[in-house]
């Protein structure tokens, strides 16, 4: 009796997808657009230095039991690169969300999704200065066809519209998380050769500590969270979408193309919130909404090209 061999890795759909970069990076998008638009929503109803804490203190408890034996495994690795593992689990996790929830607080969708739109000029700018990555002309060209699209679905055709946005201490601080985010991307590819199960638990871990005297104090200032409906479907969603596949995504694909490469795919961020209004809230699609998204997905494909 013959017996079969076993199946090759490809036909595993959790092995297929960990190897197809730009959809993972697609993916990160649209979760993380959705993370605009409900964090937006309920932005005066959730605490967000607590709601942040909780997120990945959440995340960290989510992913432990299928961590475990990676962490124990990576663990000197970990404590080798600790001082450089700490300085992630700060600017990707702790400063950068909590600030950008604390913003949406007090700026507008349009305006952060605006701001969004200059994430890849920001691992662009950090890859060059830390480490003398620069962009090439394919990069270059994509970051900016994929930028003017984006233009056009924000301001809805109307270029002109630009100068009548005003910012305020909300989207300085939307900007600041994104500068932030900038250098957790570029370097990404420094990061310790370890599971990226370990990866994401040991940050994540590492954030939320950071973050609880920050919810702590949060607390004591008034501003308590309610278990409600709202908050728990808004907990929900977070935890799982933007925070923990999310950023297994991100990772995932900025290790296997590179920061510049991947930095466009933030373009696709307010491409997939317009398409939301769309599908979900009743908005008309315009011939601006087709023009923008032609002109991001040309710019991302470019730009993300060899």
């Amino acid at each position: 009796m013959t017996i079969a061999s076993p199946a090759p890795a490809a036909s595993n759909p959790a092995s297929w997808l960990n190897n197809q970069p730009y959809l993972l990076l697609s993916l990160s998008s649209l979760f993380w657009a959705g993370n605009i638009v409900i964090a937006r929503h309920v932005g005066a109803h959730v605490p967000p230095l607590t709601v942040t804490t909780i997120r990945w203190f959440g995340v960290f408890l989510i992913l432990l039991p299928f961590s475990w034996p990676h962490l124990k495994r990576d663990s000197p690795a970990l404590r080798k690169s600790l001082p450089l593992m700490l300085f992630l689990s700060l600017v990707g996790f702790a400063f950068n969300n909590a600030i950008s929830y604390w913003a949406l607080q007090y700026t507008e969708a349009l305006n952060a999704l605006l701001i969004q739109s200059a994430g890849p000029l920001f691992v662009a700018l950090w890859s060059l200065v830390l480490f003398g990555v620069r962009l090439t002309a394919g990069q270059f060209a994509g970051i900016a066809i994929s930028l003017v699209g984006v233009l056009i679905i924000i301001l809805r055709g109307d270029l002109a519209a630009l100068a009548s946005i005003s910012f305020n201490r909300g989207d300085i601080m939307f900007a600041s998380s994104l500068v932030a985010f900038g250098l957790y991307s570029a370097f990404i590819p420094r990061r310790p050769k370890v599971h990226q199960l370990s990866f994401l638990s040991f940050t994540t871990c590492c954030g939320a500590f950071m973050l609880l005297p920050t919810a702590i104090w949060e607390g004591w200032s008034g501003r308590v969270l309610q278990f409600d409906t709202v908050t728990l479907l808004t907990l929900g969603w977070i935890l799982i979408f933007p925070s923990t596949l999310a950023y297994l995504f991100f990772n995932r694909g900025v290790a296997l193309i590179g920061p510049n490469r991947a930095a466009p795919f933030f373009h696709l961020v307010p491409v997939f919130g317009s398409a939301m209004a769309i599908l979900l809230l009743g908005e008309r699609l315009q011939p601006f909404h087709l023009i923008g998204y032609a002109l991001v997905l040309a710019g991302v494909v470019i730009a993300s090209r060899r």
